[in-house]
């Protein structure tokens, strides 16, 4: 009798015990994997989240540079589009003769006073040219010639 309850407790029971304990340790070692998973998921997910926000912020900045460099194209479009109509407004005659002949004399007048006055420091240096007096002569050469040469130019065109 001892040994058919010794084999009853060594067969049935001790499978049901042995399986009890082996589905509890089991389920541990299962929880602890999901745990573990579960933490590592997260700072996936963190990581992730990171980066999805300098992202974010680069794009806002690469937008904002953006906007940026086409205001200050617009600005730069526009400012050179008033300064060309400036200038042709101011090309066209009034209407009132005294104020016309004033503004065909201001430049005219202007160039003759500052080319007197160099040729007074040319008489004042024995005229002798230094660097600086050739360079003024080539500009003055090229802005009463080269201007009138493109300008002439355009109006063909």
């Amino acid at each position: 009798m001892f040994s058919a309850i010794l084999s009853f407790l060594g067969g049935s029971a001790f499978r049901l015990i042995w399986e009890q304990i082996s589905q509890m340790w089991t389920a541990h070692q299962e929880q602890k994997h999901e745990l573990e998973r579960m933490r590592l998921q997260g700072e996936l997910d963190a990581a992730a989240h990171e980066r999805n926000q300098a992202a974010i912020k680069l794009q806002a900045d690469l937008g904002v540079q953006t906007i940026r460099v086409q205001a200050e194209a617009d600005l730069a479009r526009l400012d050179a589009t008033t300064f060309g109509q400036a200038v042709t407004e101011s090309m066209k005659p009034s209407g009132i003769a005294l104020v016309d002949t004033w503004n065909g004399i201001v430049r005219p007048a202007a160039a003759t006073i500052a080319l007197m006055l160099w040729c007074v420091a040319l008489n004042a240096q024995g005229f002798k040219m230094t660097e600086w007096d050739r360079e003024l002569v080539g500009v003055i050469l090229g802005f009463f010639f080269a201007v009138r040469v493109l300008s002439s130019t355009r109006s063909k065109v």
